[in-house]
């Protein structure tokens, strides 16, 4: 395994839950359907695993659990891993610790006993307002049903919960977008992360007829962009490509993959990123349970620290630093070239430190990236 040494700064924690009650068809991540016995044998493998990190002193501020669907896991047993947690690492008291959620796998007393164990953030999986597209995406819950689940948790306690909305739904129109966006900030959520689908080798939407209903390159801009646009209309700022928030509440986790911070993750197919370096666990829920984690360890080196700062940082609403690029081996010259390029285009805009993409230019973000690697 692994061997990790005691650090000052504070890492994210990932728990990775793969399993769901139904694979959705569009979904490559790792999930398994899984019986009561195999999640009880999973969590306990979770609670020995991270326990075993109770001598190396680590101090976290964000814990994530993902999946999969960590909801397909009782109440109580979230609970049971979230206070190994609490054992194998030292917690701010400020700690986000945020769950994924499918809207029709919780109540109101499953969402209370989250929220009064220390739960204070939750995702819900919602996808579109659209009664239509959700069962096109093979969802096991209509809109009704995520309203409910939102208003389950306010009456909870949360008051930082997030919604995922989908773009480039087959069928999808402009204006059903716009309505799925108007009808999800109507329920008074804080953050709102809104992803183009995207067709993964392998999945059942890997099809000629999926590929040939979604929305073409053009159609997709335009979605993205009133998306942006009626976002920012309800007081949302964007703050990375696909993520908007109210009152500053961004999702301080995924903030500490984009902005290259540590982070430690448990379970099958988990990734970390400690101490500049990668490492993450095979794709096997039986492998994990048996507790031959199989850690691969992936080397840094020095081209790879740039090409993830531009690919990292682009990403977001701050944008790249000149200096900090220029300190990772980038050409002061070739940014100087690009920015100006970006900038007289409307495709970024200068910054205190460097520059940032505007809406336009994130989508054009892959070729951009290149641009500065170049």
């Amino acid at each position: 395994m692994h061997s990790v040494k005691m650090m000052n700064k504070k890492a994210g924690i990932y728990i990775h839950i793969p399993f769901c009650k139904r694979k959705c068809p569009y979904c490559d991540f790792y999930s398994v359907a899984g019986c009561d016995i195999q999640k009880t044998d999973y969590v306990n493998a979770l609670i020995s695993h991270i326990k075993s990190y109770m001598d190396k002193y680590i101090s976290a501020d964000t814990v994530y659990f993902g999946g999969g669907t960590p909801t397909a896991l009782s109440a109580n047993q979230l609970c049971e891993i979230l206070n190994a947690v609490r054992e194998g690492f030292s917690l701010t008291e400020d700690c986000e610790i945020t769950t994924e959620a499918n809207p029709c796998t919780v109540d109101y007393d499953y969402l209370k006993t989250l929220r009064e164990n220390g739960f204070n953030r939750i995702s819900f999986g919602v996808q579109s307002a659209q009664d239509s597209e959700l069962q096109l995406l093979g969802r096991l819950h209509s809109f009704d049903t995520a309203c409910k689940a939102v208003h389950d948790a306010v009456k909870a306690g949360f008051d930082n919960i997030s919604c995922d909305l989908m773009i480039g739904i087959p069928g999808q129109t402009v204006d059903s977008l716009c309505d799925s966006v108007d009808k999800l900030s109507q329920l008074g959520v804080s953050h709102i992360s809104a992803y183009m689908l995207k067709i993964e080798e392998g999945t059942a939407f890997d099809c000629d007829s999926i590929r040939s209903s979604v929305a073409d390159e053009d159609l997709s801009a335009d979605m993205y962009l009133a998306a942006v646009d009626r976002l920012s209309k309800h007081g949302f700022e964007q703050y990375e490509i696909s993520n908007f928030c109210k009152d500053d509440k961004r999702s301080r986790h995924n903030m500490k993959y984009w902005n290259l911070d540590d982070y430690i993750g448990f379970g099958p197919c988990a990734h970390s990123y400690f101490e500049g370096k990668r490492f993450y666990y095979d794709r096997s829920l039986e492998q994990y349970v048996s507790n031959q984690y199989s850690s691969q360890l992936v080397e840094d080196n020095s081209p790879d620290k740039l090409y993830e700062y531009v690919m990292l940082s682009l990403r977001l609403s701050d944008g790249i630093s000149k200096e900090t690029y220029i300190s990772l081996g980038g050409n002061e010259k070739q940014f100087d070239k690009n920015a100006n390029m970006l900038v007289k285009a409307s495709l970024a805009e200068f910054t205190d430190i460097g520059i940032a993409l505007t809406p336009r230019g994130f989508l054009l973000s892959n070729s951009i990236i290149l641009k500065f690697l170049e």
